[in-house]
């Protein structure tokens, strides 16, 4: 993934970037053609507040920081680079023909510090921004948003299961029914349609209340001694600050209208509150305060009705004991007398005929929500891609011919970063010629979200030196999806789900193509995810006063101010020992607590690694002998040097747990070294240490260059096969033998398979040994018993 350049890298980047160099060297040297991008995700928020912060422009703090970063990094572009936008908003254009982008007037989440727009995604369940903390509030304005496409999380099979639950949990599938209520009144011929995942309790309705930006929520269509206060409670939620504390309180105001009840055909009163949200479902619910909490305390705070109706009881009750009346009863169980022809019958089963009923009498529908609702993608920030469309007064919205663009964002603008973009003050850009009447217009002033930015650029990798497309659909359709897409979990909503909607919409449009055996399939554009947990920084201090906090780590940020800089870490410990010890503390999958004082171990390994490649330097590496004419040392060699190859190649393939495969290399590094009985003359020893080198390769890249030349090999290691592991190797030649004297376990002992079926021998080895002396010593052997083909062997004296 991307990093955002709004300010350097630090250890936490240099973690995500190393587990993406590791793999991919370890693939080109399996023989894949490998495509390993690197650039900048360098739009958006995070890029603007740090630009302002210091009173530079975001476009001179963006370029200092990609200098500053690119060191080392090649094949980059940028998603402000105007030769990379100018492809953003022709899939935007894509997709407003389609019509999966459209603006709309909507209650948005507005961020009072960052002064912008906020997706539903980007407030945390405490109502608080992503990226500013601050208190999100709630205002009606006119934004872009996308038709969301998301199905198809079970087809991620090679995904971590937390990050499709995740994902599942916001999505929020609920599947139940949509009940139709007619308004009771002589002017006013309407109905209220409500979504409902119980429908087993429908007698139990018994009142409704409207989001307070529900169309019926207007004066013309309600009573005239109601109007005036329903008009200013629904004003007065708009001053609130915090539209959470007015959800909580559950006050409503009864709107003076009246619905009949499709089933139990009574009138039922209907109420106004903030709890009940215009984008979800139908803006409407239905109110059974006698199963569902919410209702229940809504109910008794606003008196809406004396006495609450039980239409469901549990379906094992405990003799003698009377359902409890005061509070509610919101699991499923047994219909009672009250929901008339269906009593007795359990939830599950009533649900399905009282739907079947709702459906013969015309009075309801199957339905499916979701709680993810379209992507809100304009942002009334500067720093951003600006959207192709045209405000004409003649001809209403018409989108920039694609002849046109890209749609520069100009520089030189003056800008707080409070209130209105700067583009709406910048009358040479904002007005221009409608292209359809050419008369007088203006152009839209948001611009997008940076995320929409972040969503494709991998498909642009493809293809990035296209000029008349974002990319050509035969070279994209070779290469998609993503075999490996690495970052970290923090982004398992946000840009994952993002990535997914541009892939899926993109693929619907025959942008790309798959065959039938694509993985996962159906425009999924990422394959393997490989997210790796956030890093945390060592003794934190609380920046105004320098005092240590109550923590020991915290997470480690540009925003934070306590970013490791790679740099001072690399100059002082080196580039390879910095990069296994961040591979070598924790698997990707965990968190990791950065300290650097235990990078020492990693030098003293490399140093050991070399010091092995040093004893051949003079020698020419020989080919293997036959494993039937090799000794008993040199087949313990190869055998243990191929259970290497095996588990570590397993683990690079598909578990990705660079800690085990360190402490394997090291477990090989110290078996050659403590080898006395092979020699560097040795085949089977040359074949372990270059087979040690090439393996350390994808994870220290400059020591493993070094070692291969003291090999003397001109051609790099990188350019090397990955060694094979040969399968009759790994058949150990001894085995741990179980020594019994009359049935009683006294020591264990180590024997070459060859004598395992020996008894002379065996007997030989056991009363050399210490504890052999001790328990055989001047003792008759009456038999000697061999089991489990040389494991278990019984003295009988």
């Amino acid at each position: 993934m991307f990093p955002y350049p709004s300010g350097m890298l630090h250890m936490g980047h240099v973690r995500v970037y190393t587990i993406s160099d590791a793999i991919q060297r370890f693939r080109k040297m399996k023989g894949y053609n490998v495509v390993h991008p690197m650039g900048w995700d360098a739009f958006g928020l995070p890029a603007e507040n740090a630009a302002i912060e210091r009173g530079i422009h975001p476009a001179e703090w963006t370029k200092k920081n990609i200098a500053a970063m690119k060191e080392q990094m090649s094949k980059l572009f940028t998603t402000c680079d105007p030769e990379y936008y100018k492809w953003t908003q022709y899939i935007f254009l894509q997709l407003y023909e389609a019509g999966l982008a459209y603006q709309k007037e909507a209650v948005v989440n507005w961020d009072p510090v960052d002064k912008t727009v906020l997706a539903n995604e980007q407030v945390d369940p405490e109502g608080k921004s992503w990226r500013s903390g601050a208190l999100v509030e709630r205002k009606k304005l006119k934004q872009w948003f996308f038709k969301d496409l998301l199905k198809d999380i079970d087809r991620l099979k090679n995904w971590p299961d937390r990050v499709k639950q995740m994902q599942r949990n916001w999505i929020g599938k609920s599947t139940g029914a949509e009940f139709k209520f007619d308004i009771i009144s002589k002017t006013l011929q309407d109905s209220i349609k409500v979504f409902t995942s119980r429908p087993d309790t429908i007698y139990g309705v018994q009142y409704l209340v409207l989001a307070p930006d529900h169309p019926l929520i207007a004066k013309e269509n309600l009573p005239g001694e109601q109007a005036n206060s329903v008009l200013e409670f629904v004003e007065d939620l708009k001053k609130k600050q915090s539209m959470d504390a007015a959800e909580e309180s559950k006050k409503g105001v009864f709107t003076g209208l009246y619905a009949k009840n499709p089933f139990t055909k009574e009138d039922i009163p209907v109420y106004v509150a903030p709890y009940v949200l215009s984008d979800y479902g139908t803006g409407a619910v239905m109110g059974v305060p006698a199963h569902d909490k919410r209702d229940f305390e809504f109910c008794k705070v606003n008196q809406v009705v004396d006495d609450v109706r039980f239409v469901v009881e549990p379906t094992i009750k405990e003799v003698g004991k009377e359902l409890d009346l005061n509070s509610p009863f919101t699991a499923e169980g047994v219909l009672t007398e009250l929901s008339g022809p269906f009593k007795g019958m359990k939830s599950k089963a009533a649900a399905k005929e009282i739907l079947k009923e709702a459906q013969k009498i015309g009075v309801g529908k199957p339905a499916i929500q979701f709680r993810l609702k379209d992507w809100l993608l304009s942002r009334q920030r500067y720093w951003g891609a600006p959207i192709p469309i045209i405000h004409c007064p003649t001809c209403n919205v018409v989108p920039v011919p694609k002849e046109d663009l890209p749609v520069l964002l100009p520089l030189d603008v003056e800008f707080s970063g409070k209130g209105q973009s700067p583009l709406a003050h910048k009358e040479d850009w904002l007005n221009c010629q409608c292209p359809k009447c050419h008369g007088p217009a203006k152009r839209e002033t948001d611009t997008m979200d940076t995320f929409v930015d972040s969503s494709w650029y991998f498909m642009r990798y493809t293809d990035s030196k296209n000029k008349s497309l974002p990319f050509d659909s035969a070279k994209a359709s070779s290469l998609l999806p993503v075999d490996i897409y690495i970052g970290g979990v923090e982004h398992a909503i946000l840009h994952l789900l993002y990535s997914r909607f541009i892939s899926k919409a993109l693929f619907k449009q025959g942008a790309f193509t798959e065959t039938t055996k694509t993985e996962p399939g159906h425009g999924e554009p990422f394959n393997i995810l490989l997210t790796q947990c956030m890093l945390d920084y060592a003794n934190p201090k609380i920046i105004e006063t320098g005092e240590t906090p109550l923590i020991s780590f915290e997470k480690m940020s540009k925003s934070k101010y306590n970013g490791v800089d790679p740099v001072s870490v690399i100059s002082e410990s080196g580039v390879d020992p910095t990069r296994l010890h961040i591979l070598y503390k924790a698997p990707p999958s965990e968190m990791l607590e950065w300290e650097n004082y235990s990078i020492v171990g990693m030098q003293r390994w490399l140093a050991k690694v070399l010091k092995l490649s040093q004893t051949l330097s003079t020698r020419a590496l020989k080919g293997l002998p036959e494993l039937n004419t090799m000794n008993s040392a040199e087949k313990e060699m190869y055998r243990f040097t191929n259970q290497t190859i095996k588990q570590i190649t397993e683990s690079m393939m598909s578990t990705y747990s660079f800690n085990t495969v360190i402490s394997d290399l090291i477990k090989l590094t110290n078996h050659i070294s403590s080898s006395k009985d092979l020699k560097p003359e040795s085949e089977v020893y040359q074949h372990a240490v270059a087979s040690l080198v090439k393996m350390v390769a994808p994870m220290a890249p400059s020591t493993s260059e070094e070692c291969w030349e003291i090999l003397g090999q001109e051609r790099s290691v990188f350019e090397q096969s990955w060694p094979d592991f040969d399968p009759n190797a790994l058949e150990t030649q001894q085995l741990n033998c179980i020594i019994q004297v009359n049935g009683k376990t006294r020591l264990n002992m180590t024997i070459s398979k060859d004598v395992a079926n020996n008894s002379s021998e065996i007997e030989r080895l056991v009363r050399e040994s210490e504890v052999g002396q001790k328990w055989l010593l001047n003792k008759h052997i009456k038999k000697l018993i061999i089991a489990k083909e040389g494991e278990l062997v019984n003295f009988v004296i």
